[in-house]
Order: structure tokens, then sequence, then C-alpha cells
């Protein structure tokens, strides 16, 4: 996969490339050159290649292209540098010729290159591999199939863009052709002639030549073209959110794994306190101020903390394998989470959260925009297949009974054709174009009511969120001082430990509510950027 990110500074554009330049990513890249024709004038374009992967021999010829145009570069690593310095010819040919060579045999460039073959996977053998929610975010938006599939879908478009536009160019053919013919003479006069022979030949034809066909006037065509540019524009919006959705499903996985972590270490604290507890009992009972009731209950809440612990684990591992599935990451490398400490904090969301902007920076509004403009395009199409089309056609070629003895033959002519009658198939494609544009109207109205909901949604679970995080750590607070208290008074004899075990479960009951509260703020968070259309812009940065 293949991301250009376009950086606008002062005299600068910086066209940044992440991924694998190869195949049709590397015409995504020629493209995007082409489109940025207009911001590129009068200013220095620099092409940054540090964060390339790979590079083909059709990303070597689009770079090649690229430099010609103006383009400088950034690179870094030996082999992107050995790319850029062959192409801007910065180093001796014959260096090249020898040292390259040398250059891709050493070790280091062996495993990089291996480590593209297997999908950029982390070497299981360095151990676990730590990762923060950022990149989590990033390793899935390179690497998860479904991100892949949308590039690939835009990939296609831009082909179909390819094959409407050559409608309307000029189409030249090459043939080339040798034949022998005999005709019947009586059948193609329609009678027999006396004198005249039954047949003629058989005889030699030979013919080469081109020919071909320049279209004048074709508003059906044209339209068409501009259609699947509006499908590019589409599969671009669609492309944006098969990523937003993923983002919000890695970020999701990752809070419900930190969850699970936040689980893990509450229950190893309750457990160290139970063991605590359960041994002063038994001490108690031993010194003969405790009860073999006390000490059996102890250890009854001992053992059902450790079943918590090993439930914990057990959901944290569960977790971290859908973590796993979601980043496209080796089976066999397991997951270590850097931003354990980060799940107690409730950062503020800075971001627009504005009904308006949330309507223009969906990308599922965006391409259903699109989808719009592009049946519209659609109609006007058939209704421009009324107007007549005029085309110019053409043939000259080399014709004669061999190759040497031919002559130039050559036939011209302008062509107009006028639909007079087509049975009813104009209106209907017309009739069925106004169908459409009613159904992506009504689509458009259900998708603006999904997005309202949605945002003011997460903006109510956001804001109730705060509040109850609040509230569970008062609550945890104050199960931590009664668990404190009880265990005081059972130590000086006053209370059995009923009161420590009732301590005990409203300490556990605290904490869990506190890590529910703060896992529901973080998914609120989450979910509000991804109703205004800015989850990758949050947790990218």
């Amino acid at each position: 996969m293949l991301r250009i990110s376009l950086h606008d500074s002062p005299g600068v554009i910086t066209f940044q490339v992440e991924g694998r330049l190869v195949g049709a990513w590397a015409k995504e890249l020629e493209q995007t050159w082409k489109s940025a024709a207009s911001v590129r004038e009068n200013r220095k374009s620099v092409i940054d290649l540090t964060g390339t992967l790979f590079i083909d021999q059709e990303g070597k010829r689009v770079l090649t292209k690229l430099f010609r145009e103006g383009a400088r570069f950034r690179s870094a690593g030996t082999m992107t540098g050995s790319i850029v310095a062959e192409i801007t010819g910065r180093t001796n040919p014959v260096l090249r010729g020898v040292v390259l060579p040398a250059i891709l045999l050493l070790p280091a460039m062996f495993l990089t290159v291996l480590a593209v073959a297997k999908g950029s996977q982390p070497d299981t053998s360095s151990g676990p591999l730590r990762l923060r929610l950022r990149d989590a975010v990033t390793m899935a938006l390179k690497q998860n199939p479904q991100v892949q599939v949308a590039n690939l879908n835009v990939a296609v478009s831009q082909e179909n863009q390819t094959i409407a536009r050559s409608a309307l160019l000029p189409q030249v053919n090459l043939a080339i052709s040798e034949a022998i013919q005999r005709e019947n003479l009586d059948a193609f006069l329609g009678m027999k002639i006396a004198g005249f022979p039954q047949h003629s030949g058989p005889f030699w034809i030979f013919q080469g030549g081109s020919n071909g066909s320049v279209p004048l006037l074709d508003l059906a065509a044209w339209h068409r073209w501009r259609e699947s540019q509006e499908n590019t524009t589409g599969s671009r919006a669609q492309e944006l959110t098969v990523r937003e959705q993923n983002v919000l499903l890695v970020v999701s996985q990752y809070l419900g794994s930190l969850r699970a972590t936040a689980d893990v270490s509450a229950s190893l604290s309750r457990v160290e306190l139970a063991k605590a507890l359960f041994d002063q009992a038994s001490d108690m009972q031993k010194n003969g101020v405790g009860t073999a009731i006390d000490t059996l209950r102890a250890n009854v809440q001992y053992q059902n903390e450790q079943q918590r612990l090993i439930e914990a684990r057990t959901t944290l591992q569960t977790s971290l394998f859908g973590l796993s599935r979601l980043l496209n990451v080796d089976a066999h490398q397991p997951i270590e989470l850097a931003d354990a400490s980060e799940f107690f904090k409730t950062p503020t969301y800075s971001a627009d959260e504005t009904m308006e902007r949330a309507f223009g920076q969906r990308p599922e509004m965006r391409a259903l925009v699109s989808q719009i403009r592009a049946q519209e395009l659609e109609k006007k199409a058939a209704q421009d297949a009324r107007v007549p089309r005029v085309a110019l056609n053409g043939l000259w070629s080399e014709q004669g009974l061999s190759p040497a003895s031919s002559i130039p033959v050559y036939d011209f002519a302008t062509s107009l054709d006028v639909p007079l009658f087509t049975g009813g198939r104009i209106h209907a494609q017309i009739a069925v174009a106004d169908i459409e544009l009613k159904k992506l109207a009504q689509q458009q109205t259900e998708l603006r009511n999904q997005i309202a909901q949605e945002v003011r949604t997460a903006a109510a679970q956001l804001e109730a969120a705060k509040s109850e995080v609040d509230v569970a750590n008062l609550g945890v607070d104050l199960a931590r001082q009664e668990v404190v208290q009880a265990r005081d008074r059972f130590q000086a004899g006053v209370a059995n430990n009923i009161e420590v075990i009732t301590a005990q479960d409203e300490l556990a009951r605290a904490n869990d509510n506190q890590i529910v509260a703060l896992y529901r703020y973080n998914q609120a968070r989450a979910d509000l950027a991804h109703a205004t259309g800015q989850t990758e812009s949050l947790y990218t940065k």
C-alpha cells in the first residue's frame, strides 16, 4: 500500500510518500503530482521518500519523470538513497555498477528486504511488540487488508476514468493482411453472360496500413468521462470512510485492551490485599484472639480474588488477539500496550464538534455527494444520446497483388450519426437516472439524520462519562479508606472480619466502576471524533 500526504510551507511543497512505491501506486504518485500542478508553480517541490519501504521499476520510472519536471528528493536508507542517486546522476555509473550490488548483499539489507516480503511483519525473536495507541493506528492504516482493498478500488476507478477518456481521443490501428481471393461473377452480376468467365481469380491481395477515427462531437461520451471523474472522487471518499472505520475499530480494541489491563492490575492489587488479610486472620487465630470462621472467610475471599484475576488475564489475552488481527501482524508476535498509564487520564476533546463540520467532514457524506454528481452526469449522458454524433474516419494503406506491386489507397470520410428511433431506450435511461437521483436524495437525508444523531449522542455520552469518572474516583478513595478502617477494627478485636470482607467487596465494586467509567469516557471521545469525521487526525497526530 502507498500513502501520499501533501505538506504546504512557504516556498516549498512536500509530497510525503509512505509505503511501497510499486505498480499502480506509483501511478498514483504521478497523478497526485499532476493534480498539484497549479500549487507547484514558482515553488520548490520535494518528494520525501524517508518512509518508502520499496521501489520497483515502475516507481523508478515515475521518480525519473518527476525529477525531469523539477522535483527534488529527500531519502533515507541504502536502497532508496541508491535509487535516488541513480536518478539524479550524482554517483559514478561505474561505481554504481560495482558498489550497489555489494550493498544489496549486505546482511542488514537482506533482512530489510525479507521483512518487506513478509508484509513488514515484526520479528518475534526481538520480544513483544510494544505499541502506543498512535503506533497501533498507524500500523493498521498501513497493513489492514480492508484499507488496502479500498486503495485498490481507488486504483480501479482511476483506470476506468482512463477508459472513459479514451472515447474522446483519436483511435488508430495498424492492420496488415495477405489473402487469396476468388469471385463468382455469375453471382455478382446476377446472370450468366455469354463469353464471360464464370469466376475471377484466384489471385493474391496484399494490404497493409493504418486506420483510425477521431470523435468530433460526442456529448454523451464527454459526460461519461466527467462521470468517471466523479466516481474516482467518490472512491477516494470511500477509502477515507474505510480508514475512519478501521481507526475507530483499532482505537476501540486498544481501549478495550487497556480496560482489561486495568482489570488485571486491580485484580492483582486485590489479591495481594486478600492474601494479607488472610495472613492477618491466620496469625490472630494462632495467637488466640481470632476465630476459625474469620480465617475461613478470609481464605474464601482470597480464593475469589484469585479467580477474578484468572478471568481478567484471560480477557486481556483475548483482547490482544483481536488487536493483533486488526493490525494484521504475525500471529506468533506477542503485543504489549505501552499506554497502560494513559488509561487513567481524561484528555479533553479539542476538535471542532459542530454539526455543520460533521456534515462537511464525514467521508460518507462526501462519497454520497460524488454519487449524486455522477448520477446527474449519467442522466445528461442519456439525454445527449439524442444529439447527433460526428466523427472523422480514415483509412490509408498499401494495396496490391503483392507487396512489390502495392500502391497507396485511402479512404477518408466524416460520419454523422443521428438517432431517429431507439425503441424507447433513451427515455427509459433518463427515467432510470431520475429514479436513482431520488433514491440518492433520500439516502442523503437519512445520512444527515444519522450523523446528527451520532454527534449529539457521542457528545452527551462524553459529558456524562466525565462526571462518572469523577464520581468513580471518589468512590475508590472512600472504599480504600473503608478497607483500612475495617482492617484496623478487626485487628483491635472490636469486630469480626465480616466488615473486612464487605469492605473488600466494596473496593472491588469501586474499582470496576472506575475502570468502566474511564473506558466509557475514552470510547465516547473516540465516538465523537468518528461522528465528526476526525478519528484519523485525532489519533495519528
